[in-house]
Formats: C-alpha cells, structure tokens, sequence
C-alpha cells in the first residue's frame, strides 16, 4: 500500500476507545467520534477524491471548496501528522506539554500575542460564513484522520477545533513573533533563578534564503511568463499538494504542514512566491514605568499617565514522569502591545500585525486569483507582513510587491531601535495604501526578482528608489545572492523553463570571486588571501607550506560542484577568522589540517563532505556518517550562491559530532512554471513527498533535488495519465 501505512477504515468509537486505553503514558488517544460527527466526515469523504501520483504527492478534488479543504487536511496528515500536530502546539502556545517544561517561554511569548480563548469566543464568531466553513472543513478531515487512524498517537491535540485554524494564518518559519527574543521575555518574567541559554530554543525565523525571479513575455522565447519558485527553508517543512474543488479552487504548490491554503504556488493563471522581507513593520517601544503608592502601575503617555494592563496566563507543561504541571504568570501590556522585556531601565513593549481573520482570508484567497488585479483586490487586506511577493499571470503581467501590512511612521525616528514610547509622536499612524508602497509592476526592463534583499534592485533600472520612501522600508540592505541574480538577469536576452532553471543553478560563488557581480572590481575573499601569502617573506616556512592549498584557491573558477576540492577548502577557511592578514593564513592552515585530519587529504572533493541525509522523520534529526547519504554540490547561500545548501557538522544518532556536513535547510521545494493557453511546470523538493520512513516516497527525489533535475509537475488531469499510484477517498 502507498506510504507503507495502513489505511484503516474507522472502526468505530468502541473500538477507538479500546487502542487508547492500550496506549503508553506520554501520548493521547484521539477522543471517540460522537455520531453527528461520523455523518458529518463521511459526508465530506464522499465528496472528496485523493490521488497519489507516482511520486506520492497528493491531488485532492472535492465537489466543493470545504470538500477540498478537508480532502487537502487529510492527505497532509496521512504524509506527517507529526509536524501538523507540532505547528499547532507552537501556534497555540501549547508546545510545552509535549516537549516539556524548557518550551514554556515560547508558549508564554505566543500566548502575549495569541489567546486562544480570544480566537475562539471572540474572533471565530465574527468570521465570514464561507470561512467557517473551510475552517470546519480543516477541523473535520484532522479528526477524521484521526478517527480512522488509532494507531496514530498525537502528543496533545486529539481533537482540532475549527477556531484553533487563526492561530497560524502565514506560512514562513515562526514569523513576526520570534522577533521577539526569548532570553530577554524570561529575565523580565521569570521568578526564579534559571540559567539563561546560550541560543534562543524555536525562534527559527525564516534563514536568510529564498529567491523568486518573474520573467515578462518580451523576455521568453514562447512570449510566456516565467515564473521561479524557490523557497529556502528548513528542510520537510512543508507538503507538495495540488487541491481542486468544482467551485473554482486549483492551486498546487507548497502548503506550510497544517494550513489549508497552498502558501507558494499556482494555479492555472497566475503564481506567486513568497520571500521573506527587510521591512520594518515590527516594532519595540521603551515604556517609562511609574509604580504608584498603591502599587498601581502607570506608563507615561505624553502628559498623561496611562494604567498598565495586566493579564494572567496559565500554561501547562509535561513532567519528566509524563505528568503534568502548570504555572501562572502575570503579564503586563501597553496600548503599543504585551511587554517582552527590559532595556536600560525602560519596559519594552512589542507591536506587530495581530490581524488573523483578515490574514487566514487574504492567504486563502489569492490562491484563486486568476490574474494581478484578483491578486491586488486580495492584497488590500493589508494583512500579510512579513513576506515579499514576486507575481506572474498568464496574461503577461510580472510584478514585486512588497509586505501590506506597513504601519505609517514618523521617518525621524529610527524604529530599528526601541523608539520612546512616551512620545505619542512615535506611534503607528494607520497603514500605507498599497499603491504608496515599493513595487515594481511590468518593468522595462522585463524581469522582476528578490533574494531577500533590499526593494531598490528588484527590477534593474525599473527598481523604486530608495530616497524616494522612508527609511523603515528595508533593514536588510543587499545580500549576496542579489547582484548574482541580477547579472544574470541582465546579461541573458531571451528565457526557456530551462534557462530559468539554469539561473536557479547557477554555479558561481560572489564571496570568493575577485567580481561581485555588479561590475565593480572588488577584492574577494580569495583575492585577499593570497594578497596575505604574497606579503609573506621568502623565508617564513608558511609561504612553502601553504603554496599547495594557495596555488588550489588561485586556480579556482569560483564554482561549486560535487568534484570540486577548491570549494571544499574555500568553504572551511571562510568559516575561520579572516579580518586580518595573519588570521587569514591562520585559518587556511587550520581549514587544511581539519580537511587531512577528517578526511585525509586537503584536497577533498566538496561532494565528499557536504551531503543530504533522511534517516527518520524526527523534527531534530540524527545523522550517520556511516549510513547511506547522498553528494549535494551546492554551497550555503552565505556565500552568495542562488541554489543554497545549509550543512554544517551534525550531531551523530551514537552521540558524537559527524565529520561529514549534513543539510537541513536551504533550497526546499523548487518550480520553474511557463503560464499560457495550458500551464505547464517542473518542479523538485528535498526528500520526498512522506513522512513515513517505510514509504517509498520518503526519499525518492533526493537524487533529483542534488542534482537540479526537476520532474514534470502533474497539474491537468490528463498529465496523471500512466503516472497514478492511487486513487482513493478518505478513510479507505
């Protein structure tokens, strides 16, 4: 059977009742199915058809959207109800029950921002009528997952409510809360004296990656709109799907596990891809405290004094027996939003979208925008606020589009930095109306693009201009994949699927060229190295010792690649001290003995050591330097190279440190997609489309995710033709 599992049909609420009382202590049984419910589920199932294609991705089809909806809910929890369970724990400021007492700052930090009472008996309510519907829809094919599925142990959630859907309404990794640093919310809400960590537990923010390039008609040898999708992140975060329904809904792409909406994609007219932004639209306000006789406690707001809010949270967390314990803790807040913190005397206050019904219906709604005017209706919700967008349609139109959540701001105040929250002079002041904002829609130059870089080269000569907006409109400034992008954009005339790919690919590595790639000459790290081992005298024995490893870099053509020993020894000097003549001699001595230490020689090929491993489906994998792994040739996007790897030394399953460099972010689910008369796409992602080990389709893209080989993407039902694995409705 596809995924190696057994696909149960439901076996009725005595039975469920029967596997739980079985179950080890640590995990729930999902509650037995009360009858309204089954009618309710079956209703949905019957409607709702799944199809495996032989890569094992899902294309569901229901009669309606809702159909759609739950078909979309079950197929993402057949492949990993593990990480659907685990988005929803973090969401809900729940995490800690599972994962114990160490989470409990993160769930206090979500629970600042995200009340789950408020969702549900506040929000929820007031939600459109067709919205409720998708958001049952996502509750019902969950728990009949579950119900029909025993042998499935989720860690807390046995049963999904439909309110607990606007808890996680965008799909990037953690989002505008994880701004927010942990070790300071503890200092200021902790009452005890607990050592602070040395790293931030889950505030993974999206990792400085992702590029999506939109080439216009004039550009393309078939006069179509290219499209490249290529999200970096980290690795199995999110499922391939393609969800259709006979109201209207076709969207495939990448939908973050537990979401309903397909987060970077297409459809039959028009795709988007979502890089994360520089913007400024998340902000710190210092609050001048003053405590009353009475103990009241005041904030200063102009010449008035202001009470501070006051709140108590009470979350859970799992005992090392499997217990469970709870704490309480009072929290403080401003008009500016929850305090996370203390700084020079002054409480911090954070402020930042907290908008969930309007962003759940932006996010769902732009999957069915048939061209750019759909697209912009949509975007006026004003609610997506971390992420950029690169836009393409089969009519032609290309645009770069900018986070629409954008407070107005007073441009005198540098918001990078807490801004006096008793001056009302820095507080929001509305939002910008889109049209306001930096874009580039149909450039001249007939491309867009963004690397998470600044908006003032998205397209070319056709960018906006950085002095013609505040200044809150980019922290980021460039990276170093963005003049890469752009040479290569510049210096090709005419685009095929194949050539977008190529620049997808491209092998060039800017941080070590002499040429950044702007066509400016600059002196790249390669080029200041040997400058450092050309001063050396004559006689200082490292001149003869390191002239081998010199005389490699020198000859080097700045280009990754599997066999490549030159990148191999570029990338562990880079990763040493190199500020000064004699550390960057020092770390090329060092990067040289490491290579011939672990590997044998200093000339090492860079497949050799940098490789994609999946062994289980574990959110925080182990890695084997003796188990089977696979060569990737691509390099960390640090370095400026487009197709970007993650991969350092790893934790080994028996308890050491692997030798070998094993990837866990970067280049993830990747699509070139040509839009005309019939949409026509190629697509790859990291490992496979399952979760399940035993599947044949846990890791059987590796090779082409490795190499760049894109597979044709099934998108119209006559592509499914010879390639159907299974078809099936849920619960069979």
């Amino acid at each position: 059977m596809n995924e190696g599992l057994s696909r149960r049909r439901f076996l009725g609420g005595a039975a469920a009742a029967a596997v739980a009382a079985s179950l080890p202590a640590g995990h729930a049984a999902a509650a037995p199915a009360q009858p309204p419910d089954l009618a309710r589920w079956r209703g949905h199932a019957e409607h709702v058809t799944i199809t495996r294609d032989d890569w094992g991705i899902p294309h569901v089809h229901g009669r309606t959207d809702a159909n759609a909806v739950f078909g979309m809910m079950y197929a993402q929890a057949e492949d990993d109800f593990n990480r659907i369970e685990i988005n929803y724990l973090t969401n809900l400021g729940r995490l800690a029950e599972a994962n114990g007492e160490k989470a409990i700052w993160q769930d206090l930090r979500q629970r600042l921002f995200v009340d789950p009472q408020v969702l549900k008996r506040d929000l929820y309510p007031r939600c459109p009528a067709w919205l409720r519907r998708l958001m049952e829809a996502w509750a019902d094919g969950l728990n009949y997952y579950l119900a029909t599925h025993p042998e499935v142990r989720p860690h807390v959630l046995t049963r999904f409510e439909p309110w607990m859907a606007l808890s996680f309404t965008e799909g990037s990794i953690g989002g505008d809360i994880t701004r927010a640093s942990l070790t300071r919310l503890q200092a200021f809400y902790d009452d005890r004296a607990v050592a602070l960590p040395d790293e931030e537990p889950g505030s993974m923010r999206e990792p400085t990656g992702s590029n999506g390039i939109a080439i216009a008609p004039e550009r393309t040898r078939d006069g179509r709109a290219l499209l490249l999708i290529n999200p970096h992140t980290t690795f199995y975060f999110r499922s391939e799907q393609q969800v259709t329904s006979d109201e209207g809904l076709n969207a495939y792409g990448a939908a973050t596990w537990g979401q309903f909406f397909i987060y970077q994609g297409f459809n039959a007219n028009a795709g988007w891809m979502h890089t994360s932004s520089g913007v400024d639209n998340v902000d710190e306000f210092a609050e001048t405290i003053v405590r009353e006789t009475d103990g009241g406690l005041f904030y200063r707001y102009g010449a008035e004094l202001r009470p501070v809010t006051t709140k108590t949270i009470t979350l859970a967390y799992r005992t090392p027996d499997g217990g469970q314990a709870r704490r309480h803790f009072t929290t403080f807040a401003t008009h500016h939003g929850p305090i996370v913190g203390k700084a020079d005397g002054k409480w911090i206050a954070f402020a930042l979208m907290n908008k969930p019904v309007e962003a759940l219906q932006q996010s769902y709604l732009r999957t069915k925008a048939r061209n750019y005017r759909d697209y912009l209706r949509v975007a006026e919700f004003k609610a997506n606020s971390s992420n950029n967008t690169i836009f393409a349609d089969s009519k032609g139109d290309i645009a770069f589009l900018m986070p629409q959540f954008m407070p107005i701001r007073d441009d005198r105040f540098d918001y990078r930095k807490p801004v006096d929250g008793s001056d009302p002079a820095t507080d929001w002041q509305g939002l910008h109306r889109l049209e306001d904002m930096p874009q580039a829609v149909n450039p001249k130059n007939g491309w867009v693009f963004n690397s998470n870089n600044w908006p003032w080269t998205c397209a070319g000569p056709a960018s906006p201009r950085a002095t013609d907006y505040p200044r809150y409109f980019d922290q980021a400034g460039e990276t170093e994949r963005g003049p890469h992008a752009a040479r290569l954009l510049t210096t090709r005339n005419v685009f095929t699927p194949q050539a977008l790919r190529d620049v997808a690919f491209d092998s060039h590595i800017p941080a070590f060229a002499p040429d950044a790639g702007d066509g400016e000459p600059v002196s790249g790290l390669v080029s200041q190295l040997v400058e450092a081992w050309n001063k050396l005298p004559a006689d200082d024995p490292r001149k003869a010792r390191l002239a081998g490893p010199i005389g490699l870099l020198r000859g080097w053509d700045y280009r990754w690649g599997a066999d490549s020993t030159a990148t191999s020894l570029a990338v562990f000097w880079a990763e040493g001290p190199r500020d000064t003549d004699e550390q960057r001699l020092a770390s090329l001595e060092a990067a040289a003995e490491r290579l011939t230490h672990d590997f044998g020689s200093w000339r090492v090929p860079w497949g050799e050591i940098n490789r994609i491993q999946r062994l289980d489906d574990a959110i925080d994998q182990k890695f084997d330097d003796a188990k089977p792994s696979t060569p990737v040739p691509f390099v960390s996007g640090t370095w400026g190279s487009l197709a970007s790897f993650g991969a350092k030394r790893q934790p080994e399953s028996s308890g050491g440190t692997t030798k070998r460099f094993y990837g866990t972010s970067g280049n993830t689910f990747v699509a070139v997609v040509e839009f005309g008369p019939r949409l026509r796409a190629r697509a790859v992602r990291e490992g496979g489309a399952s979760g399940h080990p035993g599947s044949p389709h846990f890791a059987d893209q590796v090779e082409r995710y490795a190499s760049g080989n894109l597979r044709p993407v099934y998108f119209h039902p006559d592509d499914l033709d010879g390639h159907i694995e299974r078809r099936y409705h849920p619960g069979e």
